[in-house]
Parts: C-alpha cells; sequence; structure tokens
C-alpha cells in the first residue's frame, strides 16, 4: 500500500468509482499541499463531485489509495470529522433561529471552536447577527454556510461552488474573505465553474475530464498546455492582420519600420479558458 505524503492535506492514488456501467472516476491521483488554496475544474460529468464526497468520506470508493489529513476518510472517526469544514452548492435555512442562534447551535458541536461572535465579524455577519436567517440576502446565506464551515477551526476546508449565483461585487468579496482563510493557515480545496476565480485565488489548479486529472499546475502555468505565443492583431487600411509569434515585440517593430500605422493593435496570451476548453476537449 501506498504511504502517505506527510506534506500533503490530501494524498489520492489509483482512485476509482463506478456507478453501474459508468465509470464517473478513473484511478485518479492527487496532491493537495497544506496551506494551499487548491481548485478543481471540470465539466459537468467529470467525476469532481464523487471525488469531493469520497474525499469527505460522504461517499464509498470501489478502490484506491486516500488520505486526508492523514487518515482513510472512509473509516475515519468524529476527531478527523471535526478537523475538516464543509461548504456544499444550497445555501442554508434554518427557519425562525437568527444568525447568531444558528452560529451559537453549530460551535456546540465542536470541541475546539472559533468564537460565534468572531466568526460572524470574519464572513461580514456581525452586523446583521439578529436577523432571522430566512430575511438574508443570497450572498449573506453564502456567507453564513462558510461562517458554519469554519466555526470548528477546520484544517482543511471544502467549497463546493462557493460563488454560484453571485454578483461581480460579492464574489470579489468572498475572495477576499477565502484568502484571509488561507492566509489564517487553512487548506482550501474548492470547485468551480468560474475559471476567473480559480486564476485568483488558487495556488494550483486541477483540470479533471473523463474521471481523471488531465492536468495539474499553477493557473499562470496551465496556460503552457496550449501554447506560450502571443496573439498580434492590427489593422492596415481596411484589412485585419493576425499573427501568432512567441515575441510580439520583434513583429510589431518589423512591421512598424515602414511607418505603417497599425491601428486597433492588440497583444493576447492564452488564457486559463483557452487551456482548460483544450483540456477537456472542448476546443
Amino acid at each position: 500500500m501506498t504511504s502517505a505524503d506527510p506534506s500533503s492535506a490530501v494524498h489520492v492514488r489509483g482512485l476509482s468509482k463506478s456507478y453501474g456501467q459508468l465509470r464517473a472516476v478513473r484511478d485518479l491521483d492527487l496532491d493537495v499541499g497544506f496551506g494551499e488554496i487548491f481548485a478543481i475544474l471540470g465539466p459537468n460529468g467529470a467525476g469532481k463531485s464523487t471525488t469531493i464526497e469520497i474525499l469527505e468520506g460522504h461517499r464509498k470508493r470501489d478502490s484506491g489509495h486516500v488520505r486526508v489529513l492523514g487518515e482513510d476518510p472512509g473509516t475515519a472517526g468524529r476527531t478527523w470529522r471535526a478537523k475538516i469544514g464543509i461548504v456544499l452548492q444550497e445555501a442554508s435555512d434554518f427557519g425562525m433561529l437568527t444568525v447568531s442562534e444558528t452560529a451559537h447551535m453549530f460551535a456546540k458541536c465542536y470541541q475546539n471552536v472559533r468564537g460565534p461572535a468572531e466568526v460572524l465579524r470574519l464572513v461580514g455577519l456581525d452586523s446583521v447577527s439578529g436577523s432571522k436567517v430566512r430575511t438574508l440576502s443570497g450572498g449573506q446565506r453564502r456567507r453564513l454556510d462558510v461562517a458554519l464551515g469554519i466555526i470548528g477551526n477546520p484544517d482543511l476546508l471544502f467549497l463546493d461552488e462557493p460563488t454560484t449565483g453571485f454578483d461581480p461585487e460579492a464574489r470579489r468579496q468572498f475572495w477576499d474573505l477565502i484568502r484571509l482563510l488561507a492566509g489564517d493557515g487553512t487548506t482550501i480545496l474548492l470547485t468551480t465553474h468560474y475559471l476567473e476565480e480559480a486564476a485568483t485565488l488558487a495556488d494550483r489548479v486541477a483540470v479533471i475530464a473523463g474521471g481523471n486529472v488531465v492536468a495539474v499546475d499553477s493557473p499562470a502555468k496551465l496556460t503552457e498546455y496550449v501554447s506560450t505565443a502571443a496573439t498580434v492583431r492590427w489593422m492596415e487600411g481596411d484589412q485585419i492582420h493576425v499573427e501568432d509569434t512567441d515575441h510580439p515585440t520583434d513583429l510589431i517593430r518589423r512591421h512598424s519600420e515602414n511607418g505603417a500605422e497599425l491601428a486597433q493593435l492588440t497583444v493576447s496570451r492564452p488564457t486559463l479558458e483557452d487551456a482548460y476548453l483544450q483540456l477537456v476537449g472542448l476546443a
């Protein structure tokens, strides 16, 4: 049996899971270092949710070696579960309870807790702590979900599509919160469909397609899976010119030497979206 890497919060080798004839996860390997913000990208049906549920201990695997915080999530007990936080896609709704009452209720489930008042301040809900949960906006409910996920002071936080439905301002405020948690030492594993979110937050990104990891790297280096060439576009008169080159400055200088006006000149590099689409076979 493969031994767990002591430098990894998550260590997976050969993970497989099938549902009847459907192989959702196929011999998947994955490592997430302590203190990382690690993002998993992939199209619907790629195996993301199944993988995460196995790591959380909520779904049994068919085969493979899995260690999360040094233990097998399939058999780990309450002490291990107290070390992880989970924020699901669905917003929380606790009926007539106030925000503060909800936080205090969850705090009673843990031994090593952050103070409810501290947690609500951390997620920006201290001003509405006396409000009923049902009166919160969607963004505020999402912040409450995070508060409940971190109130047990977890070593590892799972975030499943954390900013779905957020407007741009709320999404960026949420990103600031994630950076704050990571700066406090929490390892964060998130799934997202927002490529900008992964590019902005993640130290590393895993792209999953067909139940397997097809690439793992930093967001910047993943773009090299497509090409390092820049695309230069400009107009001369009524004609549009497009050229790919590893040396855009030289190309622009060369075309400008004869005094030509390069109107509407743009220089662009491959993006994480370009790399993602190619890696999952959509480009």
